[in-house]
């Protein structure tokens, strides 16, 4: 008698960090813990590539081409806690921007951001590398993220270099982290909106008439 393996494996729900409006991006599978092998171990490092527009609930033109890499770096329950991994344009969108009598200007910078993650940027030469400096290395990875969900450091790129040659199509074509700081697992809840400092909601005040006392409690 065959067993079906899937009886075997149980079904993880990936969460995208809080940059992000749609943080449900999908479901892993996984072999459940046997002995000393650990499911949990089993789901980190997994890579995830998701389009900007599932990321974002937005069908915009501007978001579909772009993907991105989400990397998973903790099990939280049933819950694959993920981090950014770099993002990437689309084959065909690529291939869209080759055209007659245009030249395709490329630039590549290896850049630190302000937590420790060196990201490689590939976005005339020396302004790109000039911006995507000073743009990455005053930020953390958290603001890197979203100066690359409106890709505000490629129209900054094509604002500076309009006094030299007006340039269009401009886009942070690939972003890839080089090199990680050392894993914390409060900065990793903080990044999914669930560690201290996650949030800045007040206490409410409830109105009491004057002379109230709270019932006793039975028990504790």
């Amino acid at each position: 008698m065959t067993v079906d393996p899937f009886t075997r494996k149980d079904w993880y729900d990936v969460k995208a960090p809080s940059m992000f409006a749609n943080r449900q991006i999908g479901k892993t599978l996984v072999n459940r813990t046997q002995g000393t092998k650990i499911a949990s171990e089993g789901l980190k490092y997994r890579v995830f590539e998701v389009s900007l527009a599932d990321l974002q609930n937005d069908n915009d033109a501007e978001r579909s081409f772009r993907k991105f890499r989400l990397i998973a770096e903790d099990v939280q329950g049933r819950n694959v806690l993920t981090n950014f991994h770099g993002m990437d344009l689309t084959t065909d969108k690529l291939r869209s921007m080759v055209k007659k009598w245009q030249t395709l200007i490329e630039a590549n910078v290896d850049v630190k951001t302000t937590d420790g993650y060196l990201l490689r940027v590939r976005s005339i030469r020396k302004k790109m590398v000039e911006i995507i400096t000073r743009d990455v290395s005053s930020s953390d990875l958290k603001e890197v993220v979203n100066k690359l969900l409106p890709d505000s450091i490629a129209k900054d790129i094509e604002k500076a270099c309009q006094g030299i040659y007006p340039l269009h199509d401009v886009y942070t074509r690939k972003v890839k982290v080089l090199k990680k700081p050392r894993f914390e697992l409060s900065k990793l809840l903080e990044l999914h909106g669930d560690g201290k400092g996650a949030t800045d909601e007040a206490g409410v005040k409830v109105e009491r008439p004057e002379g109230y006392e709270p019932p006793v409690q039975e028990s504790v």
